[in-house]
C-alpha cells in the first residue's frame, strides 16, 4: 500500500458504484486472484477518459477483459477499443466476458506477443492513437514504449499502470529480493525514460499500485 490504508478506504467510499456486469466480473475476479485495476486506478481512468473524450484506445494487457469492459463503459459514443493479451487462460476468460460486455462492439482483441502486434499496428496507423493504457509485463515496459511513441498521436494520454511496485521501487536495489531486482531496475528506467523524454509530459502519481500520466507534447 503506497497511500495510507484509512484514506485509501475512505477515498473508495466516495466512489461511484459499478454497473452490475462490471460489479460482478470484479467480484470473480478478485476471488480468483487474478489482478485487475483498483478502484482508486478505476477513478483516475474514468476522470481520464471523461477529460480527454478519446477516439481510440489501446489496451496493452487485457487480463480477463475487465479494464477494456470498465473504459468501454465510460469512452465516448464514438470511441473504440483494441486491447492485446497473449495468456491462453486470461484470453478465454477475456473472450467470454468481453462477448457479454454491453459495448462488446466496441471492443476488439487481439491475440499474441504484444511486441510483435504493437509493431503491427504502428505500421498499420502511426500516430492513430489517442488513449493508450499500458498494464502488462512489467519488466517490458520499455521494450513496448518505442512502439507506444510511434502510435501516440501529439495531444495522445499514455497510463501505465503498476509503476510503483507496491513502493518497492523507491528502495534500493540491494534490499530487494533477488528474484525481484531484474523488474525492479528495468522500472526504475522506465519511470526515468518516461520523465525525461522531450516528447513526453510525464506525471507520477500515487495511485493504486502507482500511475504515470504522460501526454505526447512533440
Amino acid at each position: 500500500m503506497i497511500v495510507d490504508e484509512r484514506i485509501t478506504a475512505y477515498i473508495n467510499t466516495l466512489e461511484k458504484e459499478l454497473p452490475f456486469h462490471l460489479k460482478e466480473l470484479e467480484k470473480s475476479a478478485l476471488l480468483e486472484g487474478v489482478p485487475i485495476i483498483r478502484k482508486e486506478t478505476q477513478t483516475f481512468l474514468r476522470f481520464l477518459l471523461a477529460v480527454k473524450k478519446p477516439r481510440r484506445i489501446l489496451e496493452v494487457g487485457a487480463a480477463v477483459g475487465f479494464s477494456a469492459i470498465f473504459m468501454s463503459e465510460y469512452m465516448p459514443e464514438d470511441c473504440t477499443i483494441v486491447t492485446i493479451e497473449k495468456v491462453e487462460m486470461r484470453l478465454v476468460k477475456a473472450r467470454k466476458h468481453i462477448s457479454f460486455a454491453p459495448r462488446r462492439n466496441k471492443i476488439t482483441l487481439l491475440e499474441g506477443e504484444a511486441l510483435v502486434l504493437l509493431k503491427k499496428l504502428a505500421l498499420d496507423g502511426p500516430n492513430s492513437l489517442d488513449f493508450i493504457f499500458l498494464d502488462a509485463a512489467k519488466a517490458q515496459y520499455l521494450n513496448y514504449l518505442p512502439e507506444i511513441m510511434r502510435l501516440l498521436s501529439k495531444g495522445g494520454i499514455l497510463v501505465t499502470d503498476n509503476v510503483l511496485q507496491d513502493g518497492t521501487v523507491a528502495e534500493s536495489r540491494y534490499g530487494i529480493t533477488r528474484r525481484d531486482r531484474t523488474i525492479h531496475t528495468r522500472m526504475r528506467e522506465y519511470l526515468y525514460t518516461l520523465t525525461h523524454m522531450d516528447e513526453l509530459e510525464t506525471a507520477v502519481i500515487p495511485v493504486g499500485d502507482g500511475i504515470t500520466v504522460s501526454t505526447k507534447v512533440k
